[in-house]
C-alpha cells in the first residue's frame, strides 16, 4: 500500500483526471460490458439532447442520476448497453439556421432549395458534440458516444416511418386541422408543451366591440371583448354561456347593449361609483349616485342561441352558416363581457364551438387570412401584408371610424412566446397529420398504472391527470429538416399510400433510396393504381417529438434489425428524465408504445425537478446568473458537483437553488473526513509493516472473531449499509440512499475512526491493531464498492490503493467491476449493538453540551457521568463495552447510570397543539388541562403503553409531548452539576475539580502540544521521534519562569504512563539531550491557567532519534579517560543508526570500536543506547 497525502493538500479534481487516465488505460467502460456479457439485460433508454447547445446542470443532473442507476444494475449482475442519443431534427437546428442565414420565412428556403437548407443544417446537428463528450466523460459518466444513436440517421428515420406506418395501418392516423400554438418568427406550430416553455408579462390592447342585432326592436347590440384585435376581421360568430344571465340595458345616449349581468360593471359609465366624502352636497347626507345605463330586461344566455348579428368586416360575408350567437360552458365571467368573439382559425375552443355548432364543417377550409410568416393574405385586403401584431392599432381605428367601438383599454397579462425566437406566438389553425390518441386514451391509462415512478404523485396526479386529458396528437410539421412523413398521395387526397420501409419505397417508385431526408426522396413519384396519375409525397414533416417518442425503436432499427433483442427486453427497464418531460418524452413513449404493443415503453422511471439559479430564477447565459459547471468541476471535482445534486430536493421532483459553496460542503464535510480516515489506515498499516516487518493482509485477519465492541459495531453497521442501499436502490428511491450513505461515512470518521486512534496505533497491541486495521480496511473497502455508483472517482481511488494489501489477482482491477456486495442476514446482537453505540454517541454529544454551556473545556478532566435510561440492555452496555470510550471522550473519571428516571428529573406533559387542535375543536382546551395534570406514574405508562385516556378521548404517540426538567441531586450545589438530555436519555455531568483532575487537564494538554508540533514538522505517524522539553528561561526581573516551581516535572511524573501511551515515547528533560541529537522542531508554548495555578511555559522540543551513551560506564570501558571516551562518542554519533542497531544484532548486542587506539567491547543497554529515551529508562527516569 501507498502512502498518500494529508486531506488539505489532495485535490479531487486532480485526482479525478488520474482516474480516468488509468480507466482509458483499461477502457474500463468497454471492460465492463465484456465482463458482464451473458447476464441478464437491463435495458435503459436515454432521451435524447440537441448538440446545438452546450449540456448544462439540467443535463448534469439527468446523466448523473441515469450514470448511477445504469453503474447499480451493473454491479448487481446486469449487462448494460448504454448509448448517447442525438435528437438531431426539428425547429432548434432550423432556427439557428435561419439566423446564419438571415432567412426571413419559408419562401426565402424554398427560393435557396430544401436540398441546400438541409445540408446547412446537417453541417451544425453535431455542433457542440465534443463538448458534449467531454463534459459527460469528465462527470465519470459511462455511455458508449462511439455506437451512439443519432436520429438523422437512415436506420433510425426508417424505424419511424415503420412506427407510423402501423399506427396508419391500425387506423390512428388521420388529417384534419388543428388549432395550435404557432411560431410566426419559424413558420411552425408548436406542441403545448413547447408552448409553456416560454411566457412574458405583456402589455395588449383589450377592446369592446358592438355588434348590432339584426331585426331587433331596440337596435341592441352584443359587446364582445378581445385582447386580440388582429382576430377580428375573421370573426364568424358570438359565443355565450347557456347559464349566464344576461342584461339588456340602454347607456345615457339612448343605445341599448347586451352583456353578461356579472360584467356590466366592466363597461365604462355602465354602473357609476359613489361620490367622494368630499363631493357631498350637505355634510351628513349620502348622496345617490348619478347616471349609469338603465337595465330594461334580463334573459338566460341559451335564450340569445341563434340570433344573428350584422358582421364587422366583409371579408367572409359569403359564409352563409356564420354572424350568428352560439353557446358554450367555456365562457366565463371572471373578465370581459361574457360574449366571446369567434375566430375558428385562431383559438382552440373557437375552432370547437363552430364545428359544434355548425358554422363550419370539420374537414372543410377554415376562415384563415393568415399567412405562415404570421401577415394578412389578400382576403383582407385592408390590411394586406401586415404583421398580425402590428396591425392591431389599424384595425382598432376602423372599428373606432365605423361607430363599433365601445372602449379600448390595454392589459398587462402572461402570453407565450416562441421558446426559440423569443418572438409572441399566435394561435393558428393548420393542417396536420393526427395520431387518435383520445381513442386508446383507457390504454394509455392502464399502461401507465403498470408502470413504477418515483416519486409516485408524479405518476399518478401529473401525468395521469395529462393522459386523462389527452387529445389527438398532431404530430406533423411543414417545415424541412426532420423525418418526412411517408405518405403518398393523389392530387385529388383520394388515394394514398402510407410507406413503412426504404425497400418498400425503392420497390414502388423504381429508385434507390440512400437517405430520406426531403430533398432526397420529395421528387420520387409513385403510380396511381386507381387511374390518379402519379402520387406525390405531402408536404411535412414528422415533430421531433414522435422521433423521441420513436427512439426505443429507431436506436435498434426496429424491425428491420435487433428485432429478438428488442422483444426480449421490452419494455425498458428504466428510464429517467426531468419533470417537463412528463408532457414531452415520457407521453410521446407511451402514445406510441401503447398504440403499437398495448404495452408501457418502460416498467421505472426516475423524475427529477428543476435546477434554478440560487436566486430562484430560472438559470440563463444572459444574466450570468449560475457558476459554469465546468469551473465547477475544476474547483471540486466531477463527484462532489454528483452527490450535491443527488443529495437534494431535486431528485424527489421538487426544484433545487443551485448554489456552488453547497458542492464545497460536500469536500468539507463528507469527502474530506471520509478521505481522512483512509489516510489514516494507510499511514497505520504502513507503520504496522515497518514495526512488525511484514506485509499487512486483511484477509488473514477472522473478522467473525471479533471481541472489541467498536468492531462488531462497524461490521453490523456495514450488513446494514449493505442491506439498505440495496433495498433503496431497488426502489430507485435515491433520495434516501445518499443520506444515509452519508451519515454511515460520519459514523465511521466519528465514531470509529476516533475512538479507536489508539487501538488503530498499536496502543493495545499489535494482535489487536491489527484486527481494528483489519475491520476498517474491510469497511472502506466494502463502502468503496456500495459508494462506486455515486462517487466512482474517489471510490475508485481508495480502491486501487486498498487492493494492494490483498493477494495478486485477487481483486478485480477496477471497483467498477466488482459486484455490489451481497446482502447478508443480520447476525445476532447486531440490533442491540447498533442501537447502544448510537445512544452513546448521543450521550457524548450531550455531554460536550453541558461542556461548552458551563466553559469546561475538554482538557479538564471532570469526576463522573451519570447516564439516565429505562433500558437497562443500554445500561449494561454502556457500563461494560463502551465505558471506556465514553470516560476518554468526555474525559470524566467516573461512568456511572441509573434506570429510573425520577432520580435526576421531574417529568411534565404538554399537549402537542399541532397534532391534536384540529382533531379534538373545542374539547381542546379541557383535554389541555387534564393533560399538563397527569402525575408522574401516568406518564410514565402513557410512554410504556404508547397511549392514554384522558377527558374520554384516546390520545397515541405523538399527541403528547413528555418533558424532562433536570433535577439536582439532594446534597449537590446547583453550580456543581448540570444536565442534559434529548427525551430519551439524560446525562448528568458532576463538575467539580480537584488537584489531581487539575493535572490530568494539564497532561492532556501536553499531548496536545506536541501531537500539533508533530503535524507542523509534517511527520508521519511511522516517524519515530524523541520528545524533550525545556522550562521557559527566566525573565531579566528574575522572575521564576512559569512552571518551575514544579508543575511540569509533577505532571510529567504522575502522568508518565498516559503520556507515553499517548504519544509513543516519554518526554524528556532538555538536559538529557545528546549533543549532538538533531532536533527537527521546536516551538514555544503553555499550558494549564493560572487561575488554577497550573500555568506552565517550555520548549518542546523534536529530535531525531540518536545514539546515547552512559557516560561513566563508558569512560570505565575505555579505561577511565575521558578524552578516549569523548572520542567515542564522536565515533557512534558519526554513524548510521540503523548499521549501528544492525551489527550489534549480528554481534549479540554487543559493539566493538576502536578509536585513537583505544578499543573496547560496548554493550547495548549499558555503554550505550539507540535512543535519549533508551538511556534515561536505564538511569531510572524521563525527567
Amino acid at each position: 500500500m501507498e502512502d498518500v497525502i494529508e486531506g488539505k493538500d489532495y485535490s479531487f479534481p486532480k485526482e479525478e483526471e488520474k482516474i480516468l487516465a488509468l480507466w482509458d488505460a483499461l477502457d474500463a467502460f468497454q471492460e465492463q460490458l465484456k465482463r458482464t456479457e451473458g447476464m441478464p439485460e437491463y435495458i435503459f433508454y436515454d432521451g435524447p439532447p440537441f448538440a446545438t447547445g452546450l449540456p448544462h446542470y439540467g443535463h448534469i443532473l439527468a446523466g448523473t442520476l441515469k450514470d448511477i442507476v445504469t453503474r447499480y444494475a451493473s454491479a448487481t449482475g446486469h449487462h448494460v448497453i448504454r448509448r448517447f442519443g442525438w435528437d438531431c431534427h426539428g425547429l432548434p437546428v432550423e432556427y439557428e439556421i435561419d439566423k446564419k442565414l438571415d432567412i426571413k420565412s419559408r419562401d426565402d428556403v424554398l427560393k435557396m432549395g430544401i436540398g441546400t437548407y438541409n445540408e446547412e443544417c446537417r453541417s451544425i446537428v453535431m455542433r457542440y458534440s465534443k463538448e458534449w463528450e467531454k463534459t459527460v466523460k469528465r462527470l465519470g459518466r459511462w455511455i458508449d458516444f462511439e455506437n451512439d444513436y443519432k436520429t438523422l440517421d437512415p436506420s433510425f428515420m426508417e424505424s419511424v416511418w415503420w412506427v407510423f406506418k402501423q399506427l396508419y395501418e391500425k387506423g390512428l392516423v388521420y388529417k384534419g386541422f388543428k388549432v395550435m400554438p404557432f411560431s410566426t418568427a419559424c413558420s411552425t406550430p408548436l406542441s403545448n408543451f413547447e408552448a409553456g416553455l416560454n411566457y412574458k408579462d405583456v402589455n395588449d390592447p383589450a377592446v369592446m366591440v358592438s355588434f348590432p342585432i339584426k331585426g331587433d326592436a331596440d337596435g341592441a347590440s352584443l359587446i364582445a371583448w378581445t385582447t386580440t384585435p388582429w382576430t377580428l376581421p375573421s370573426n364568424v360568430a358570438l359565443c355565450v354561456n347557456p347559464e349566464f344571465t344576461y342584461v339588456r340595458a340602454r347607456d345615457e345616449k339612448g343605445r341599448v347593449f347586451i352583456v353578461a349581468e356579472a360584467r356590466l360593471a366592466s363597461i365604462p359609465g355602465a354602473v357609476p361609483k359613489p361620490k367622494k366624502e368630499g363631493d357631498k352636497k350637505k355634510e351628513g347626507k349620502e348622496e345617490k349616485p348619478q347616471g349609469g345605463w338603465t337595465v330594461l330586461s334580463k334573459v338566460l344566455g341559451k335564450d340569445l342561441v341563434g340570433l344573428s348579428y350584422e358582421p364587422l368586416f366583409p371579408y367572409f360575408n359569403s359564409l352563409t352558416t356564420g354572424f350568428r350567437v352560439v353557446s358554450d360552458n367555456y365562457v366565463t365571467d371572471d373578465s370581459g363581457t361574457g360574449i366571446v368573439h369567434q375566430a375558428p382559425a385562431f383559438g382552440e375552443d373557437d375552432y370547437r364551438v363552430c364545428i359544434a355548432h355548425g358554422i363550419i364543417e370539420k374537414g372543410d377550409k377554415v376562415p384563415c387570412p393568415v399567412d405562415l410568416n404570421g401577415c394578412f393574405t389578400e382576403e383582407v385586403t385592408l390590411f394586406k401584408g401586415l404583421y398580425v401584431k402590428d396591425a392591431d392599432k389599424e384595425i382598432v381605428a376602423r372599428i373606432k371610424e365605423a361607430g363599433r367601438l365601445v372602449d379600448a383599454a390595454s392589459i398587462n397579462h402572461p402570453y407565450p412566446f416562441c421558446w426559440r425566437s423569443d418572438t409572441p406566438l399566435i394561435y393558428r389553425a393548420v393542417p396536420s397529420w393526427f395520431v387518435k390518441v383520445e381513442s386508446i386514451k383507457d390504454k394509455l391509462l392502464a399502461n401507465n398504472a403498470q408502470t413504477y415512478w418515483v416519486p409516485s404523485y408524479v405518476k399518478e396526479k401529473r401525468f395521469h391527470n395529462w393522459l386523462e386529458n389527452a387529445h389527438d396528437w398532431a404530430v406533423s410539421r411543414s417545415r424541412f429538416w426532420g423525418t418526412p412523413i411517408p405518405i403518398w398521395a393523389s392530387e385529388d387526397g383520394e388515394e394514398v399510400v402510407c410507406i413503412g420501409s426504404v425497400e418498400e419505397l425503392e420497390a414502388l417508385t423504381g429508385h434507390k433510396v440512400t437517405d430520406l431526408h426531403r430533398h432526397f426522396i420529395d421528387h420520387l413519384t409513385i403510380p396511381s393504381r386507381t387511374g390518379r396519375g402519379e402520387l406525390r409525397r405531402v408536404d411535412d414533416v414528422f415533430d421531433c417529438w414522435f422521433e423521441s417518442g420513436s427512439m426505443p425503436y429507431g436506436q435498434l432499427h426496429y424491425p428491420f434489425e435487433n428485432k429478438e433483442l428488442f422483444e426480449n427486453n421490452f419494455p425498458a427497464d428504466f428510464v429517467a428524465e426531468g419533470l417537463d418531460q412528463t408532457r414531452g418524452w415520457f407521453y410521446t413513449l407511451m402514445v406510441l408504445s401503447t398504440a403499437l404493443f398495448d404495452k408501457p415503453a418502460f416498467k421505472n422511471l426516475v423524475c427529477n425537478g428543476l435546477v434554478l439559479a440560487a436566486d430562484g430564477k430560472k438559470m440563463s447565459k444572459r444574466l450570468k446568473n449560475y457558476p459554469d459547471p465546468n469551473e465547477v468541476i475544476h474547483k471540486y471535482g466531477a463527484d462532489a458537483l454528483r452527490l450535491y445534486l443527488i443529495n437534494s430536493p431535486v431528485v424527489r421532483a421538487e426544484t433545487l437553488r443551485f448554489k456552488e459553496e453547497g458542492v464545497f460542503s460536500v469536500v468539507k464535510d463528507v469527502f474530506l473526513p471520509w478521505y481522512n480516515a483512509y489516510r489514516f489506515l494507510v499511514q497505520n498499516v504502513l507503520r504496522l509493516e515497518l514495526e512488525g516487518n511484514t506485509k499487512f493482509d486483511p484477509t488473514k485477519v477472522d473478522l467473525s472473531s471479533a471481541t472489541n465492541v467498536l468492531d462488531r459495531w462497524i461490521n453490523a453497521a456495514g450488513r446494514s449499509l449493505t442491506n439498505y442501499v440495496r433495498q433503496e436502490m431497488g426502489a430507485y428511491r435515491l433520495y434516501t440512499v445518499v443520506p444515509f450513505l452519508v451519515k454511515f461515512i460520519e459514523s465511521l470518521t466519528n465514531i470509529y475512526v476516533r475512538y479507536n486512534r489508539k487501538r488503530l496505533k498499536g496502543g493495545k497491541g499489535q494482535e489487536d491493531a491489527q484486527m481494528a486495521l483489519a475491520s476498517l480496511f474491510d469497511v472502506l473497502l466494502n463502502v468503496c464498492k456500495v459508494m462506486a455508483p455515486f462517487t466512482p472517482f474517489l471510490t475508485e481511488s481508495m480502491y486501487q490503493n486498498l487492493i494492494k494489501c490483498l493477494p495478486p489477482g485477487s481483486a478485480p482491477p477496477s471497483v467498477h467491476f466488482c459486484g455490489f456486495p451481497e446482502a447478508a442476514a443480520a447476525q445476532e446482537g447486531d440490533e442491540r449493538i447498533q442501537k447502544s453505540v448510537e445512544r452513546m454517541q448521543r450521550v457524548i454529544e450531550l455531554g460536550r453540551t453541558i461542556r461548552e454551556r458551563k466553559n469546561k473545556p475538554l482538557k479538564m478532566p471532570l469526576t463522573s457521568l451519570v447516564v439516565v435510561h429505562p433500558d437497562q440492555a443500554f445500561l449494561d452496555d454502556i457500563n461494560g463495552e463502551l465505558r471506556e470510550y465514553v470516560t476518554s471522550e468526555l474525559n470524566v473519571r467516573v461512568l456511572e447510570t441509573c434506570s429510573d428516571p425520577l432520580r435526576y428529573a421531574s417529568l411534565r406533559a404538554e399537549p402537542d397543539w399541532q397534532a391534536l387542535g384540529k382533531r379534538l375543536g373545542k374539547n381542546m382546551a379541557a383535554v389541555s388541562k387534564a393533560i399538563k395534570a397527569l402525575d408522574a406514574d401516568q406518564i410514565l405508562a402513557y410512554e410504556r403503553e404508547g397511549a392514554v385516556e384522558v377527558e374520554g378521548h384516546r390520545l397515541e404517540a405523538g399527541d403528547i409531548k413528555v418533558l424532562r426538567d433536570f433535577k439536582v441531586p439532594e446534597g449537590v450545589a446547583p453550580e456543581d452539576v448540570d444536565a442534559n438530555g434529548d427525551g430519551e436519555v439524560l446525562a448528568v455531568l458532576d463538575l467539580r475539580v480537584d488537584a489531581g483532575l487539575l493535572d490530568a487537564g494539564v497532561a492532556r494538554e501536553i499531548v496536545n502540544r506536541f501531537q500539533k508540533l508533530r503535524k507542523k514538522a509534517g511527520l508521519n505517524p511511522t516517524d519515530i521521534i524523541e520528545l524533550y522539553y525545556e522550562p521557559t528561561q527566566p525573565s531579566t526581573s528574575g522572575a521564576a519562569p512559569a512552571g518551575a516551581d514544579g508543575v511540569l516535572p509533577r505532571v510529567l511524573s504522575s502522568h508518565t504512563e498516559y503520556l507515553r501511551e499517548s504519544l509513543g515515547s516519554n518526554i524528556m528533560a532538555a538536559s538529557s539531550k545528546p549533543a549532538h541529537a538533531v532536533i527537527i522542531a521546536s516551538e514555544r508554548t503553555s499550558v494549564g491557567s493560572s487561575e488554577d495555578g497550573t500555568s506552565a511555559s517550555f520548549t518542546a522540543l523534536l529530535a531525531v532519534p540518536c545514539v546515547a551513551v552512559d557516560r561513566g560506564a563508558l569512560t570505565a570501558a575505555v579505561g577511565g579517560s575521558s578524552e578516549a571516551a569523548e572520542g567515542v562518542v564522536a565515533y557512534l554519533a558519526s554513524r548510521d543508526l540503523s548499521r549501528l542497531q544492525a551489527e550489534a544484532a549480528a554481534s549479540g548486542g554487543s559493539i566493538k570500536v576502536k578509536v585513537d587506539g583505544v578499543a573496547a567491547q560496548l554493550a547495548v543497554g549499558k555503554h550505550v543506547f539507540f535512543s535519549a529515551g533508551a538511556a534515561a529508562a536505564a538511569a531510572g527516569g524521563s525527567a
